[in-house]
């Protein structure tokens, strides 16, 4: 990985662990921790799911392009994205050319333990099978999340000390 700039961006499904993850794993090297989620609810001053109430999916993502556009040019940060983020190009290249890009792969079973539709999960709200959505979004984004990734991790059943050690151990 000669030439990377000293980022790491984790990327994966909802209820893969990426914001546990990254606050441990940014903890762990003394770098500051970023969630592209909580920075667009910072700059809007409302939740995600109001956003997608109000501007709906294509009005969160081009806010969301916005914000991984600005974090992808700070140095020496560990940022956690959307489960979506991968979804358009420009921040799939983005990802890829400004940092270590780690997919924390899970199986749709464990998403399915560790998310519950609500407020904070608007591609789940009303939705009759929650499973049946999560496979379907996996369908498309796995291939995308596994384009860009340095290293993928698996987060199933997993705490999240395993998860940062593995990481470490595979970046050093």
């Amino acid at each position: 990985m000669q030439g990377k700039p000293p980022n790491i961006f984790l990327i994966g499904p909802m209820g893969s662990g990426k914001s546990a993850v990254g606050r441990s794993l940014a903890r762990l090297l003394r770098v500051p921790f970023h969630d592209s989620d909580a920075e667009i609810e910072r700059r809007t001053g409302v939740d995600i799911p109001f956003i997608f109430d109000k501007e709906g999916e294509a009005g969160f993502r081009e806010r969301e392009r916005e914000v991984i556009a600005a974090l992808t040019t700070l140095r020496h940060v560990v940022l956690s994205t959307g489960g979506g983020a991968v979804m358009l190009p420009e921040n799939r290249r983005l990802l890829a050319e400004n940092g270590w890009v780690v997919y924390l792969r899970t199986s749709v079973a464990q998403q399915a333990e560790r998310v519950k539709p609500g407020r904070h999960r608007p591609l789940l709200n009303d939705v009759e099978d929650p499973a049946a959505r999560l496979r379907e979004l996996m369908q498309i984004r796995d291939p995308l999340y596994s384009s860009i990734a340095d290293l993928t991790v698996s987060t199933d059943g997993r705490q999240i000390k395993a998860v940062v050690r593995d990481i470490l151990q595979l970046i050093r």
